[in-house]
């Protein structure tokens, strides 16, 4: 039986802000006013290397805070057949891309 796990502890939020160039300085300084730390040259793929559509499908997931189990209830797909598409071992196809954004909230595109 799984076992639902504390979300990890942190003591600062890693967002990723996007906005129109004509406004990115008053964000920049809105956000810094605020004592946010602002780093305008981190490339997201040395943040996030590992964007395999198994890892974007934990992440949104974990997003929603929804285990195995309720996503496999919420979407229709059996709950192994998720662990699977997370683990690499099954690919994700467009049905289940397209079922399994509607419950997660993010675009099915995402996943192919």
């Amino acid at each position: 039986m799984s076992v639902r796990t504390k979300k990890p502890h942190t003591n600062n939020m890693l967002l990723y802000v996007s906005c129109p160039p004509n406004r990115a300085k008053e964000v920049t300084d809105f956000l810094e006013r605020h004592d946010c730390q602002v780093n305008d040259d981190i490339d997201a793929k040395n943040v996030f290397p590992d964007r395999s559509p198994g890892t974007l499908l934990a992440g949104a997931r974990y997003r929603e805070d929804l285990t195995q189990v309720q996503l496999s209830q919420l979407s229709g797909i059996p709950r192994r057949h998720i662990s699977e598409m997370e683990n690499g071992k099954r690919p994700i196809g467009k049905v289940s891309a397209k079922r399994l954004a509607d419950v997660l909230k993010i675009d099915y595109r995402t996943f192919l």
